[in-house]
Formats: C-alpha cells, sequence, structure tokens
C-alpha cells in the first residue's frame, strides 16, 4: 500500500474497528494472473491478535489457487469521495479523500464444520437487527447441505496489516468546514460518514 507518513494507520484498535465497520472486503490472489473476488470477511479475536475468514463459491476461478499457505491480500475500504479544490480559500490541487486498510494474509482451508460455524457467524452479524431475523439454522436443512457443498471456506491468518486515512490531515479548520459544507450538500450515500471522519480527523465540530 502506498502510504505517506501523514496519513499512515498504525493503532491496532484502529484497524480491528476498521474491518468490523467495513466487512466486505476485495479477496485478491495470483494464479496465472491476479485474481479478485468481493466478498463479506469476519474478523475473530482482539486487536492485539485476530484472524479472519470467508468463503467464495466452487466455480470461482480462484479456488484452484486457494491452498493452505497460498498468500492473499484482502483490502477494506471505508467511504470515499472527490474533493473539489474550488471549496478551498485559495487555489490548490482536487483529490481524493478514503480510508483503506490492507490485510497480507496466509490461507487455511476449512472443515465443513467450520465452514457452517462461520456461515452462521456471518448470517447472524448481519442478520439480528433485521426486524423478522432469519438465522442460518432456521433455514430448511436441505437448502443448507446443498449450499454447502457450493462454496468452500477459509482461515485467513495475517502477517502484514496497513491502514490509510487521507482525510485532508494538516488543512485550517475553515478549509475543512468549507469542505463538510460542500460534501453535505452533494447527493452521494458514503458521504454523511466521509464528512464524519473528515471531521473527526481534524478535531473539529459543525458549526
Amino acid at each position: 500500500m502506498y502510504q505517506p507518513r501523514k496519513y499512515q494507520k498504525k493503532d491496532s484498535n484502529y484497524i480491528y474497528s476498521f474491518i468490523r465497520q467495513h466487512p466486505f472486503a476485495t479477496f485478491v490472489l495470483k494464479g496465472e494472473r491476479l485474481l479478485a473476488t468481493h466478498i463479506p470477511v469476519l474478523i475473530e479475536g482482539d486487536a492485539e491478535n485476530f484472524r479472519l475468514y470467508g468463503h467464495i463459491a466452487r466455480h470461482n476461478e480462484q479456488l484452484q489457487y486457494l491452498k493452505d499457505g497460498t498468500e492473499a491480500l484482502l483490502i477494506f475500504q471505508g467511504a470515499h469521495g472527490y474533493i473539489s479544490s474550488s471549496w478551498y480559500r485559495e487555489k490548490d490541487i482536487s483529490t481524493w479523500d478514503y480510508s483503506a486498510v490492507h490485510v497480507n494474509v496466509r490461507l487455511k482451508i476449512q472443515s465443513e464444520e467450520e465452514l457452517e460455524q462461520s456461515l452462521v457467524n456471518l448470517v447472524h452479524k448481519f442478520e439480528k437487527d433485521q426486524e423478522n431475523p432469519l438465522e442460518y439454522r432456521d433455514i430448511p436443512s436441505e437448502i443448507i447441505s446443498d449450499h454447502l457443498q457450493q462454496i468452500t471456506g477459509f482461515w485467513c491468518e495475517p502477517f502484514k496489516v496497513e491502514g490509510i486515512a487521507k482525510l485532508h490531515q494538516g488543512y485550517d479548520s475553515e478549509d475543512i468546514h468549507r469542505i463538510s459544507k460542500k460534501i453535505k450538500e452533494r447527493d452521494n450515500p458514503m458521504d454523511p460518514i466521509l464528512d464524519k471522519n473528515i471531521r473527526a480527523e481534524n478535531d473539529t465540530k459543525d458549526r
């Protein structure tokens, strides 16, 4: 990851929280070419010692390269957006604000029992707040049995973790407020979170 020093995020609690908040990852590994799949990836453990897990379909091209010990890259991305230099007090260069975490991992294939428990955890995480939650074990057994035959689960053991948050650090408070105001005027679903992140990183409050 390209990481200018002022944008680096090395705090383990930041990394852990970021992954929990942004679980939809890009899963990249090397086959005959670079291959990527977009999948939910969950984290277990704590900020100082964690592992990740996910699954892919068995007809996915990545499967033939998914072996124990294979290196892969997981990319977790936060809210992002274009920042126009026309918003600043003085002319400058337009840019893009964003945050992301990259995790280099070694893969290990899950057993069927581990895969099924992973799916129980995955469904519970996103189903528990629904009005009428349908947990994984509430799904008819014949559907579950068929589903398990079509996917492969895997553990991801991290060996390198990098975080970045490029959120206009170092700009004065007037420019930050100008940026915040303009972001609020746009119709982009990520903008409320991007605005919150920029203001939090620069420790500014709404006027």
